[in-house]
């Protein structure tokens, strides 16, 4: 039988910031609450440290979010954070502190790597839960070098749970980890519910797009940084022969290098004449992603470090239905459960990008299977199964202290 948790969550970004881990943390406290559990969700939001978690009575849906007091304006996610996390924790006494870590969402500071450090110098402290979204080291300060990597091992290391939403991720992860504490693989789900505004029309949701009936709808999902491969995606299509419509959902993420991309990505397409068949939506609300994904002929995302689970974006495009085109996972595992779900080309060949968006627009079979093969994968990664996976993380008995 489950005992019910008192849990907090830290996340470097949360709604309304834009952010897939900021997405999934709301889709994962919701699911928690769900089964029972209380869950709040600590964040820094205009230099404040906040506590976010439903009114009392109000539906789980409601957020709220309140300044922890004491806390100190003018916080980042250095080592100046900590105190007013400490005093956050102390204030919510939870059983468990779960720590959603992306390097980019905590602005490549260090506090939160170091946090389950400083929290083992504490007289009572919950036990700490680390999920790791990606595996990139933060950039410190020029040639840091090594020290990079240090301060993840040490992330890793000084927290007593460690969760990998992928297996590749996960053998990376082992080399890190004590052999007897190995670590817990929980995929995420899809962040973009299937539940467009009501009533939804296709031809409606298109026609704001700007497609013309005759013309290929290719999106684009997620924010704008180079790992997504949105520069490839608008070369490939200014060589497609075919009528073609280009929507972007979504907009530029918020580190200045990815606003820098977003900037350069938008100077190529007017340098290529593309700006007339280019939309872009902006960062929009979770039914009106649903609503264009469900509007779109089929969905790109040409990642250049190759497709994988921990991608929200594809799974909310596998979850609409869309014909997908990514690119091929750099693991046997995830290649082999993409392989009859979607087109995949090698990463960064814009000829081969091109000739499956050509393929796509022609084969009105191929899209129909894949539209029907995407629901049916991403239905083993629905939140309720999440859940009840992180549910059994968090009843593991605690080790004796001293033992990993």
């Amino acid at each position: 039988m489950s005992t019910r948790q008192r849990l907090c969550l830290l996340s470097g970004e949360y709604p309304p910031r834009p952010g897939g881990v900021g997405d999934y943390t709301h889709q994962l406290a919701l699911a928690l609450r769900g089964r029972g559990h209380e869950v709040a969700v600590l964040t820094i939001q205009d230099g404040h440290l906040v506590s976010c978690a439903p009114p009392p009575g109000a539906p789980s849906e409601a957020e709220f979010a309140h300044p922890v007091p004491g806390a100190r304006p003018g916080l980042d996610w250095s080592p100046r954070c900590w105190p007013a996390v400490i005093a956050a924790i102390d204030g919510l006494r939870p059983t468990w502190l779960h720590i959603q870590y992306q390097t980019g969402a905590y602005a490549m500071r260090p506090g939160v790597n170091l946090l389950p450090w400083r929290l083992r110098s504490l007289p009572a402290r919950p036990r700490i839960a680390v999920t790791f979204h990606d595996l990139l080291r933060p950039y410190l300060f020029p040639k840091a070098g090594p020290v990079r990597g240090w301060v993840n091992r040490r992330l890793a290391v000084d927290a007593d749970t460690v969760v990998a939403t992928n297996d590749a991720d996960a053998a990376e992860l082992r080399r890190t980890l004590p052999a007897a504490r190995p670590p817990v693989v929980i995929p995420i789900g899809s962040n973009i519910v299937v539940s467009p505004p009501h009533p939804y029309s296709r031809a409606a949701w298109r026609e704001r797009a700007g497609a013309s009936p005759g013309e290929l709808l290719v999106a684009y999902f997620g924010l704008l940084s180079p790992s997504k491969g949105a520069d490839l995606l608008v070369e490939a299509l200014a060589l497609l022969k075919r009528p073609w419509r280009l929507l972007i959902i979504g907009g530029a993420a918020t580190a200045p290098q990815d606003q820098a991309y977003a900037a350069a990505l938008r100077a190529r397409i007017d340098a290529l004449g593309l700006a007339s068949r280019t939309s872009t939506t902006g960062h929009v609300a979770a039914a009106e992603v649903s609503a264009w994904l469900l509007a779109a002929d089929c969905v790109a995302l040409p990642f250049t470090d190759g497709a994988s689970f921990r991608r929200g974006s594809l799974l909310a495009a596998l979850a609409h239905g869309c014909p997908v085109i990514t690119t091929e996972p750099p693991d046997s595992v995830t290649r082999g459960m993409l392989t009859d779900t979607a087109v995949l080309v090698p990463p960064g060949d814009r000829a081969a990008l091109l000739a499956a968006l050509e393929r796509l627009a022609t084969d009105g079979a191929l899209r129909a299977t894949l539209a029907a093969a995407g629901p049916t994968l991403t239905a083993r990664f629905s939140w309720e199964m999440i859940a009840a996976q992180h549910e059994a993380l968090y009843n593991t008995p605690a080790p004796i202290r001293g033992h990993p």
